[in-house]
């Protein structure tokens, strides 16, 4: 709460994430908007990330080092890899918000909003995404998180806000009550219901 003074901007990882970010903008009378992470999958492991692709002017690629060092894909998978992404952050961009842009977060206080951490890979993407985007500071806020992968996501935000930090962790599911999968329906749903969802006015 002491984040309202500062005029923040919400930002959701979709889909799970945006019903979280939805209570924590209503809380804070703060828009409420996604931001659009999507992983870089290795050569026939799809599943396992070589980085990421942010959402941004211009969309940011983001490396996880170890894993390329450990993989060395060819120039070639990668861009073709960044390119298939970038249609799906495009289409999802449409479905999620019509026409309209991500909103400028140069000089904002952003609250980058999660349901919960597992290994961090996409948050840790997600923030350094947004290194670029000029934003004063940005706030990390998340339900549940193990506490070793926590510690490493720290330097990379202005601030970590997290409520439980459970050991032993298996996983972000087993900390809530009910978590069931949020819809793309859902997501639209939560975003009209701040002036964000196809192309209305944010």
């Amino acid at each position: 709460m002491r984040f309202k003074s500062a005029d923040p901007i919400v930002l959701a990882l979709p889909r799970g994430g945006v019903p979280v970010g939805h209570e924590v903008a209503a809380a804070l009378g703060a828009p409420l908007d996604v931001l659009i992470v999507r992983k870089i999958g290795a050569p026939g492991h799809e599943e396992l990330g070589l980085g990421a692709l942010v959402e941004g002017d211009p969309p940011q690629i983001v490396l996880n080092d170890e894993v390329m060092a450990a993989i060395s894909p060819s120039g070639a998978h990668l861009e073709t890899e960044r390119m298939r992404q970038l249609g799906e952050m495009s289409r999802r961009r449409k479905l999620y918000r019509g026409d309209r842009a991500l909103p400028p977060l140069a000089g904002r206080t952003v609250i980058l909003v999660d349901d919960g951490i597992a290994t961090g890979g996409t948050v840790r993407a997600a923030l350094r995404g947004l290194e670029a985007s000029g934003a004063k500071t940005v706030v990390l806020a998340v339900p549940v998180a193990p506490a070793d992968v926590l510690a490493t996501l720290r330097p990379l935000a202005g601030e970590v806000v997290c409520l439980e930090t459970p050991h032993p962790f298996n996983s972000v599911g087993e900390h809530y009550q009910e978590f069931p999968q949020t819809s793309d329906e859902e997501v639209i749903a939560l975003l009209a219901e701040h002036g964000g969802a196809g192309g209305a006015a944010s």
